[in-house]
């Protein structure tokens, strides 16, 4: 390729960018707290969290070990719980959680983001039940799951643990960020905000407790079966690094298989699934700003409203998880990449167009608009689950069993055959993490497949960071190291050298749960070799599932043939080139223990720190005020008086900041559609805001001020009559010298008349 130059005006922004980027990280220094900041997990109470504006206003209260239900003691098979709670958060004043685009910040909401939780146990003891629980997040950060092991080990003790909770993100890239402690993601999130951890911490135990109170007997059924149409490999180049005869045994460079599992009581009343399908949630592009739960939540609604019908979404005893899997390397926008200026593809190793460069080529879903796209694979999906919900018949019987280790993933030592060994590297990300994907672009200019460094930015780095070793630098090869993440630890560490490793299983089922987001091949090796494992204990014909994002995030993982090309998946496999052969490792290492029982006596490894004193957001909080004249849910923009199916009702409110929702919970939706019954007198809610029906729209102004519209896409099968739409906010109020208080006020339409013709 030729080399890059830059021009005059290129070369002032970058300088541009340069100093502004010096300034924050000077900034941001001078706000953390970098003495006392690490404490044991194990330690209880609040982690010394900041009193700060961003502190949630309802803390849990102290409560004592809770025995566990009475169950029917004579059904010798499982007894599950499923539950389902809100952990959406922030959702405005916030970033979006997974392209890391400055300035994509949530401004309202399409979907609320759910926990669903599933506990199954044997009824021979309290502690033979493990835990799996879905969450319409980005990814698992450490910080979540040690807050939700902490609260859960002081509610009921022994029963809920580190190795019998999974805890796995959906990865959505639409939910709000600020959720994490490690430098570099607080840095992404602007912030570590507070009042979205305790909001997530909160829903996600929430689920569980629900799970918890309501187990019954019941009984499992697998099925299995390809889902076309939905995928592509967003770098197929990489993959076919991969060997010839590896690739040969597979019909496909993505993994079609959808693995479900239907849970029904003893009537044979359906109670829930859960689905593992490899998929990146990234319908919903990143010129979004409304916090939702992409393709595969939109799965779950789906699912879920037809099994709880006459209940709200988010609502219903039937909970329907849509989890994700080794996704690393697969892409929901079907028409795959093409240069916005001239509509050809930029399917190439580089993922560059010839005029523009890499920030053009972008791919695109199947739809007419981002949300049309999310909803025609998300259907796609739902469509196939439920085929194979309905002719699921293979029940899954057997004993109950987990093995966890915490292993510092920066120093183990890899058996690559008999005689020789590599090892991994202390973390750092590659120059083509700075590219983006197809599915997101960077902004830097810099290219996919990057296997050289470049000077300008190398000089940048270094004079920010300071140089990396030569010990990193070889250890990463050919990875050309852009950030040192491993060498830096000011004023936290910047990525975790701690991770999670973790199996559970139900008879012949083993849920293995992974750190990160494999690539398809890294997910088959896995996959294999676990199996592998578990036969040659006398554990035959297991079926190994990879619950991706798990526990704690860090990035991604490929094969070592694939990390030579260095594209964006490769440069974030932040452990080095022999990552995967690593986790291979370290997870036969658990199978042979479930299988030998022996896990008790297996090391837990090395305690990952819990930080205090995280930054602050760096949006502050203000005191929202009406218009002169106005209050809070005034109409600004009425509706008009009569609708058509297939039209948008559309009102416009005096608003306030919805981030106080996340503090004050008095409403629990941000708006509600509502038909006035003629036979009861009564309005009743037809739509709330978890309903992909509605769209919530923040409008910030200034000096406090700010507008809400609500829009209400009225679909074919609405009942024609009379409707209204509500909304429902917080304001934050602020007096000299006294704490903020947040307050609830509602706002109401006109009425219209929606009619069919």
């Amino acid at each position: 390729m030729a080399k890059r130059t830059f021009s005059t005006l290129e070369t002032f922004l970058i300088f541009l960018l340069v100093m502004m980027t010096a300034i924050t990280v000077a900034l941001l220094s001078l706000l953390f707290i970098t003495s006392g900041t690490i404490e044991n997990h194990k330690d209880s109470g609040n982690h010394g969290f900041p009193t700060t504006q961003d502190t949630i206003a309802t803390q849990p209260s102290p409560v004592t070990c809770t025995p566990e239900p009475p169950l029917f003691q004579n059904f010798s098979g499982y007894h599950i719980g499923v539950g389902r709670a809100d952990c959406t958060g922030q959702v405005a004043d916030i970033n979006l959680m997974g392209y890391g685009k400055s300035g994509q910040n949530a401004r309202g909401i399409l979907t609320r983001l759910y926990s669903r939780a599933f506990i199954m146990a044997e009824p021979t003891g309290p502690n033979r039940r493990i835990v799996f629980v879905s969450v319409d997040i980005g990814m698992i950060s450490q910080r979540l799951r040690l807050e939700v092991l902490n609260r859960l080990q002081s509610k009921y003790g022994s029963l809920y643990r580190r190795d019998n909770v999974i805890l796995s993100g959906t990865h959505t890239h639409s939910g709000p960020a600020g959720y994490f402690q490690y430098t570099i993601f607080v840095i992404a999130s602007e912030g570590f905000s507070n009042r979205t951890f305790e909001y997530m911490v909160t829903g996600i135990v929430k689920s569980i407790e629900i799970a918890h109170e309501n187990m019954k007997p019941a009984k499992i059924f697998i099925n299995k079966g390809d889902v076309e149409g939905v995928q592509i490999n967003r770098s197929p180049t990489s993959y076919l690094r991969n060997p010839q005869s590896e690739r040969a045994r597979y019909s496909s460079n993505t993994d079609k298989e959808m693995l479900l599992l239907k849970i029904v009581d003893l009537n044979g009343d359906d109670m829930g699934l859960i689905s593992w399908f490899a998929i990146h949630p990234v319908s919903m592009n990143n010129s979004n700003h409304l916090v939702n739960s992409d393709n595969m939540g939109y799965a779950s609604y789906l699912f879920e409203q037809e099994k709880n019908k006459g209940y709200l979404p988010g609502q219903g005893p039937f909970v329907a998880a849509f989890a994700s899997s080794n996704l690393g390397d697969v892409s929901s926008n079907i028409l795959g990449p093409h240069c916005l200026n001239t509509g050809e593809s930029c399917e190439n190793a580089y993922s560059t167009c010839p005029i523009g460069g890499p920030g053009m080529c972008i791919a695109k879903g199947p739809g007419r608009d981002m949300i049309d796209s999310t909803q025609i694979i998300g259907r796609t999906i739902y469509q196939r689950a439920k085929e194979l919900y309905a002719s699921a018949s293979q029940e899954v019987t057997g004993p109950l069993a987990s093995a966890h280790q915490w292993v510092n993933m920066t120093d183990v030592t890899v058996w690559l055959n008999s005689t020789h060994t590599a090892k991994t590297c202390k973390p750092a990300l590659g120059y083509s993490f700075a590219a983006g994907t197809i599915d997101g672009v960077g902004g830097l200019n810099i290219t996919q497949g990057k296997t050289e460094g470049d000077p300008f930015w190398d000089a940048i780095r270094d004079q920010l960071f300071g140089k990396p070793s030569e010990e990193i630098k070889e250890c990463h090869k050919p990875k050309p190291v852009l950030l040192h993440t491993g060498e830096l630890s000011k004023p936290h560490p910047w990525h975790p050298d701690i991770v999670d490793v973790q199996i559970i299983t139900l008879g012949s089922l083993a849920i293995t749960a992974i750190p990160g987001e494999f690539t398809t091949m890294s997910g088959r090796r896995l996959r294999e070799a676990v199996q592998a494992e578990f036969a040659s204990y006398g554990m035959k014909n297991m079926t190994i599932i990879i619950s991706g994002l798990c526990n704690v995030y860090s990035h991604y993982i490929t094969t070592y043939e694939e990390y030579q090309a260095q594209r964006y998946e490769a440069a974030s496999t932040i452990y080095g080139p022999h990552t995967l052969s690593a986790y291979i490792q370290l997870f036969r290492g658990l199978a042979k223990a479930i299988a030998t029982d022996t896990v008790a006596n297996m090391s837990s490894g090395p305690e990952p720190p819990f930080f205090k004193q995280l930054i602050i957001p760096l949006i502050p909080n203000i005191e929202d005020k009406p218009p002169i004249g106005r209050n809070f849910g005034d109409v600004l923009e009425p509706v008009k008086p009569k609708y058509r199916v297939g039209e948008v009702a559309e009102v416009t409110f005096v608003g306030a900041n919805p981030k106080n929702s996340a503090e004050n919970r008095t409403h629990q939706t941000f708006l509600t559609v509502e038909k006035y019954e003629n036979t009861t007198a009564a309005w009743q809610i037809m739509y709330n805001d978890a309903s992909w029906e509605t769209r919530f729209y923040w409008h910030k102004g200034f000096l406090g001020r700010s507008n809400a519209t609500i829009e209400w896409h009225i679909p074919d099968t609405v009942q024609p009559g009379i409707y209204r739409i509500r909304y429902f906010g917080h304001n934050r109020k602020m007096e000299i010298l006294k704490p903020a208080v947040i307050l609830p006020f509602e706002g109401i339409s006109s009425i219209f008349e929606v009619v069919t013709t």
